[in-house]
């Protein structure tokens, strides 16, 4: 973790049993070694926590594409609906006078009219 050689840790152990004195050395050890873990523990718990944002914001991305993906193609399905719809009605239904059916009959109700004018 800390790239420490054999070396540096000669020097680190003779410099702390001079300091700290060969009586509250194990005691100084046992404290440095529970604030060390405690410190390794919050780095590791926040390394998860942000791991577990960027898969989260990586998701987040992933379901607004596909959904942008989703509305653009209802939108192409709804203008390939209304094109064929348009181009149905204009060779399906030509330009017919009102009253009249595409056989060349004239509708009921013109003919109901036209019993009325002759009574």
């Amino acid at each position: 973790m800390f790239d420490i050689g054999f070396a540096e840790l000669v020097i680190i152990a003779v410099v702390s049993l001079l300091v700290i004195g060969p009586e509250r050395l194990p005691a100084a050890i046992r404290t440095g070694s529970v604030w060390l873990n405690k410190i390794r523990r919050g780095f590791n718990d926040i390394k998860q926590e942000v791991q577990q944002e960027l898969h989260n914001d990586a998701v987040l991305q992933e379901l607004r594409k596909t959904g942008e993906d989703l509305k653009d193609q209802a939108e192409n399905i709804h203008q390939g609906i209304q094109k064929t719809a348009e181009s149905l009605a204009e060779t399906a239904l030509p330009d017919i006078p009102p009253g009249e059916n595409p056989g060349g009959n004239k509708s009921d109700s013109a003919d109901d009219s036209a019993e009325k004018d002759q009574v």
